[in-house]
């Protein structure tokens, strides 16, 4: 359940562990003040698929990054390249907090003043599920923030204690309703910018029935041609689509390795800066 952007860290490594072969270009988009246009620079497919016949992605207002305190210009950091929490009292003792390098490390980090604690803010783990159901996939509307109204695989933050697995079918229950069976993983993607690691797993459903839970207002089944492109919730959610097209229409599904940049100061929801990096597939 995403009720709340994630600032945390950068991206985590997750369980890539099979021969990859490279993927297709990039697909990069950019915007200026106001601009709805997606430019596709290079596309997954060389064979003009129509996953990208929805020619809009909706513009945010832009958020700025977070800073820490002044550091001064003699100190010497490696600085995280994603959104992080400023941390100003220890969650061990409530003492406040400064920011400096630790003995042995290259990066700021908040250390308690009192308990000498140092706190590490690591990225999230999202886990959800890609359902496939007579050639069509099972989408949800969001009924909270943030991308209120907006369409969305069921996925949300993984929970201590259970597997990514168990959390993707955990989070399609709460969001949709449906019991489903996970056939295989299908997309890890990282997102460096806000701290959170996509795992979206290949499923299907054990019973045909289906229906919002309380953070959805509606779900509904998409074939591939309808698939509301122009109304997607988050760049995770439409880039994992567009792989899973252009895999239908090759006639072998993958698993999918990426990283999405996001421009500096874009939300997770904000669609119209990003590209997709690194892209491998096994």
């Amino acid at each position: 359940m995403l009720k709340a952007i994630q600032i945390l860290g950068s991206s985590s490594s997750g369980f890539v562990s099979q021969i990859w072969r490279k993927g297709h270009s990039p697909l990069a988009f950019s915007s200026s003040a106001g601009a709805r246009t997606r430019i596709s620079t290079t596309p997954f497919s060389p064979r003009g698929t129509r996953c990208f016949r929805a020619n809009r992605v909706y513009a945010t207002g832009s958020k700025s990054e977070s800073n820490l305190d002044a550091v001064s210009s003699s100190q010497v950091a490696v600085q995280s390249a994603g959104n992080v929490r400023k941390i100003k009292f220890c969650q061990w003792c409530g003492g406040p907090t400064k920011y400096d390098i630790p003995d042995g490390e290259e990066k700021m980090r908040a250390i308690c003043t009192v308990c000498g604690k140092i706190a590490y803010q690591n990225p999230k783990m999202v886990v959800g599920c890609l359902i496939e159901h007579d050639k069509k996939v099972l989408l949800c509307k969001r009924n909270i923030e943030p991308s209120f109204g907006l369409w969305t695989l069921p996925a949300g933050y993984m929970e201590i204690g259970e597997s990514a697995a168990e959390g993707a079918t955990r989070e399609t229950w709460e969001e949709a309703g449906a019991e489903v069976e996970v056939l295989s993983p299908f997309a890890q993607l990282d997102i460096p910018l806000i701290g959170q690691t996509y795992i979206i797993f290949l499923a299907k459903l054990k019973m045909p029935h289906f229906a919002p839970g309380p953070e959805s207002s509606e779900c509904q089944l998409f074939s591939l041609d309808d698939i509301p492109f122009d109304s997607l919730a988050f760049s995770s959610i439409f880039v994992t689509l567009n792989l899973y097209i252009d895999d239908i229409r090759t006639g072998k599904l993958s698993f999918h390795y990426g990283t999405i940049n996001k421009r500096p100061g874009s939300s997770a929801s904000d669609m119209c800066a990003f590209s997709l990096d690194h892209h491998l597939l096994s």
